[in-house]
């Protein structure tokens, strides 16, 4: 099947495949759009199934963070890269190089940062291959801490920021008794449940992974929950913050929560879905609006002037601007999804 054929194409700019034999990479880069800047998105290390699935998971994750950056206010395009591996197998430091010379081969139209299987000593050794890599140079923390290139904090206090202010939408209340079951406890999902343990949250967690589970458990009184089980909990809130697609045709007859807001990227398996989550009085927090900390991170690392405040301040209007996607919603008898997608194409599309 052509490239230009697939499902999740959408008219995207550039799509790039690169191969080093010798260094053991095959990667893609795909950039959906620069109408208001470079194209920024991370690069993702994950053992795909086959170079299909890879496709079409860059495809969307590039698109996602076109909207992700106009929604941000951020003269940004959107884009992404992917590694076909198994990051805690068959990464090495030659290939990240290697994959460093694929992105600088983009000339600047694409600049990578990090994502899910990608630490920040690997965009270090990128880095070395090329000056379109972010991330390596922070300066800036929203909280005043020392910054390490990380943008993972800045990406879980956004979604927290985003999930409160949609509970507050929702239910009128704050988080301090509010259930919320985390799926996914990595990088973003440990930092989510922290904060939200110090809101006063009650916590219910899952992930393949047994490490980030029974830290969560031991840290912050977490129940743990087996990953099957995670979406029929009779909770407040779901927040999905692992793979794509973790609401899809099996997931959502067993949703019993009032709020989904979480860190995960395409987290509807269809647009469709949003439709379906409205029509069963669930409040869906669009993903690229409540997960854009990150890209808010590595957009003010990149700035010649900027602060810890002005970083801070980014990240604190993730939850102004979902609060005007709901009313926005509500006023048009949309689903949140459909609404966000129109507002961002409202802002990219006027720089077309």
């Amino acid at each position: 099947m052509s490239v230009f054929d697939h499902s999740e194409f959408d008219n995207h700019e550039h799509v790039a495949f690169y191969h080093d034999k010798e260094a053991g990479l095959s990667a893609i880069i795909a950039v959906h759009n620069t109408n208001l800047g470079p194209a920024l998105g991370g690069c993702r290390m994950w053992p795909y199934i086959n170079s299909s699935e890879a496709l079409t998971d860059v495809l969307r994750l590039s698109k996602g963070m076109t909207y992700k950056s106009a929604m941000a206010n951020l003269e940004l395009g959107g884009g992404k890269s992917v590694i076909i591996g198994d990051p805690r197998k068959a990464k090495t430091p030659e290939m990240m190089r290697a994959m460093g010379r694929f992105v600088d081969s983009l000339g600047g139209k694409y600049f990578t940062a990090e994502d899910s299987g990608i630490a920040v000593t690997d965009l270090q050794a990128m880095a070395k291959e090329s000056s379109y890599i972010a991330g390596v140079n922070a300066r800036y923390h929203y909280n005043g801490e020392e910054a390490d290139g990380n943008p993972a904090p800045s990406t879980a206090y956004g979604v927290f920021v985003g999930l409160r202010a949609t509970v507050e939408y929702a239910t009128g209340r704050s988080l301090e008794g509010v259930s919320v079951a985390i799926q996914g406890m990595g990088h973003v999902g440990y930092r989510l449940a922290k904060h939200l343990h110090n809101a006063g949250a009650t916590l219910y967690v899952t992930d393949i992974y047994p490490e980030g589970v029974e830290r969560a458990v031991r840290e912050f009184g977490a129940t743990a929950v087996a990953p099957e089980d995670i979406f029929g909990l009779d909770v407040d809130v779901i927040a999905p913050c692992a793979l794509g697609a973790a609401i899809n045709d099996e997931s959502l007859p067993m949703l019993k929560a009032k709020v989904i807001a979480g860190a995960a990227n395409n987290q509807l398996a269809r647009e469709e879905m949003g439709e379906l989550l409205r029509e069963k009085g669930i409040l869906y927090a669009p993903d690229y609006v409540i997960n854009a900390g990150g890209v808010i991170d590595i957009f003010h690392q990149r700035m010649e002037s900027s602060s810890n405040e002005a970083l801070r301040d980014h990240l604190d209007n993730i939850g102004t601007t979902l609060k005007a996607i709901y009313a926005r919603s509500d006023e048009e008898g949309k689903a949140t999804n459909r609404v966000a997608n129109t507002m961002a194409e409202e802002r990219f599309n006027a720089k077309g």
